[in-house]
């Protein structure tokens, strides 16, 4: 086994490598050719993005859509229940599987994708009388940030630790007023930037703490849904509201959802709009009318349901744990490989002794350890000279070579200005130098304004690694004195500016930053799967298959 091991496998990894992890991405490897064309001559780093959708899932929709009359649900009988009802109300029970969470305890409401769950949950709170307080923690996505503009009062709460001491101690300097308006407390589980993993237990803790009885939790679990389980059988520890994209997990279809626990359901009572099919009556001379009765979902998914991207769920997700195993496989898988870019990447050097990439990890989190990081790596590059390389720039010539990665602001502002150095001043001085977001020239008034993040699904494989750590390594790591080769490929406009030191992030560039480690790649293992897809009793309609 170690020679085989050694003729597949450079040095550096089958020494350390767990038996287990190499043979599930032979498996994924073996998936990959049949079920994933479109990455033939591809190397896709760009899940945290969208995953890819299978072929299997995709033929097993196009039978499922040709095989049922799939009508307006609101066309249905109100004895017998339409196709279009029965397929959306197991798509729901199935969704709540996968967290485990009983449907006793919590609803699924579908809607477009995560931020139009969050805007839901904001306009529960803005309908309030007084208003509501928001905090949000500074890994927040930009749909999470953008709540705080229709907020009473608003608090970024910028490290960990700051939030510790909210929960325990209550009111931050006082805009929290607990006997007037509500509170709504939000974050991811886990950055959309770097794949940093939060704690999962603020929102139980918050409940349980006493000092904050009005406090809500909202819970984006987008990032970490897409490749790892989240259970929420305890309902009395889990978040009030979390809202997810699909397509982040499966590819495909382009849907989300907001899991509402119903204790916390009667927030919604303060929503004011309503649309098409979520009321009972309304008269258009005077302003009343009366909300749906029973389910939440049928007084919040305004107007015709997307019935046709729920069944192509429902799909996805039985031929995504019949692929897979389970979102547990896929967690173990994307988590070596990202530590392993990880230790790649943080190997390179100049040739001077200079760190090639500036890798932007928490210091609370340990690649390997699923409980603290995704697989998901965020860094920067820097020359020989000790000057930033564009984002932009690193991006773009990795697309020329057919590889796929996200590059620029990544859509989290204050996690990006925490570990780039930017103060609000920044900010405010880049924009004003013309500089807007996705702008090639992201290098402004000598600091960096963007990112090279390269992020692993379930399809991703080993080879991935080694052809992404090659490219930087060929066209950024400076073998001698002389032009790089990514100079020597006409790529003369670096996107540098001579004064852009890693100074100006409190971080010197001649020497590791401190947040680096190292650590021994854990074992994992293997539990038996299958490769293909299956249709599993799913309660639908009965109508035989070949």
């Amino acid at each position: 086994m170690k020679l085989l091991f050694q003729s597949r496998f450079p040095s550096s990894i089958w020494r350390h490598a767990d038996a287990g992890r190499l043979v599930y991405n032979d498996r994924v490897e073996a998936i990959r050719k049949t079920e994933y064309p479109m990455l033939k001559g591809t190397t896709y780093l760009d899940h945290a993005g969208t995953a890819l959708p299978s072929r299997s899932f995709i033929e097993m929709f196009s039978q499922e859509i040709q095989s049922y009359l799939i009508a307006n649900p609101h066309s249905a009988s109100a004895k017998t229940p339409s196709t279009s009802q029965v397929i959306v109300q197991n798509t729901r029970k199935e969704v709540l599987e996968l967290f485990n969470a009983s449907p006793e305890h919590f609803e699924v409401v579908f809607v477009a994708n995560a931020t139009a769950g969050i805007k839901l949950v904001l306009e529960a709170f803005h309908g309030h009388e007084q208003g509501f307080d928001y905090y949000y923690h500074r890994d927040s996505h930009t749909s999470l940030v953008g709540v705080r503009e229709l907020s009473a009062t608003s608090h970024c709460l910028l490290s960990d630790e700051e939030t510790e001491d909210w929960i325990a101690n209550g009111e931050h300097d006082g805009l929290e007023n607990a006997n007037e308006r509500p509170a709504l407390f939000a974050y991811p589980a886990q950055s959309n930037m770097n794949g940093r993993r939060l704690p999962l237990n603020w929102s139980s803790r918050l409940r349980s703490s006493g000092r904050h009885p009005q406090t809500y939790t909202l819970l984006d679990i987008a990032a970490l849904v897409s490749t790892s389980p989240l259970d929420l059988s305890d309902h009395d520890t889990a978040p009030d509201f979390l809202t997810l994209s699909f397509y982040k997990t499966f590819g495909s279809p382009d849907l989300g959802a907001l899991i509402v626990r119903k204790s916390a359901a009667h927030v919604f009572d303060k929503r004011r709009y309503f649309g098409g099919g979520t009321t009972e009556l309304i008269t258009c001379d005077q302003p009343w009318f009366a909300r749906k009765e029973g389910s939440l979902s049928a007084r919040l998914e305004d107007g015709t349901g997307a019935t046709h991207s729920i069944l192509a769920l429902s799909c996805a997700i039985h031929v995504h744990k019949d692929m897979y195993g389970g979102l547990s496989e896929i967690s173990k898988h994307t988590g070596w490989l990202a530590k392993d870019l990880y230790e790649r990447l943080s190997r390179l050097r100049h040739f001077n002794g200079g760190q090639v990439c500036v890798i932007y990890k928490d210091p609370s989190s340990i690649y390997g350890d699923a409980t603290t990081q995704g697989g998901t790596v965020a860094f920067n590059i820097v020359n020989s000279r000790g000057t930033w390389v564009s984002a932009s720039k690193v991006g773009n010539l990795a697309a020329e070579r057919n590889i796929h990665v996200r590059s620029g602001g990544l859509c989290n502002p204050a996690g990006m200005a925490q570990m780039l150095g930017h103060r609000s001043e920044d900010l405010r001085r880049a924009y004003d130098s013309g500089f807007r977001c996705g702008q090639a020239d992201d290098v402004r008034i000598g600091m960096a304004f963007g990112m090279v993040r390269a992020s692993f699904g379930a399809c991703s494989t080993l080879k991935d690694v080694e052809i992404f750590a090659q490219f930087i390594e060929d066209y950024f790591v400076e073998k001698s004195g002389g032009i790089s080769d990514w100079e020597a490929h006409g790529h003369v406009d670096l996107g540098v500016h001579q004064n852009a030191h890693h100074e100006s992030c409190g971080r010197p560039l001649d020497s590791i930053p401190n947040w680096l480690s190292f650590q021994k790649l854990s074992a994992a293992p293997l539990s038996k799967g299958k490769r293909f897809w299956r249709r599993l009793g799913s309660g639908f309609p009965s109508h035989s298959k070949a």
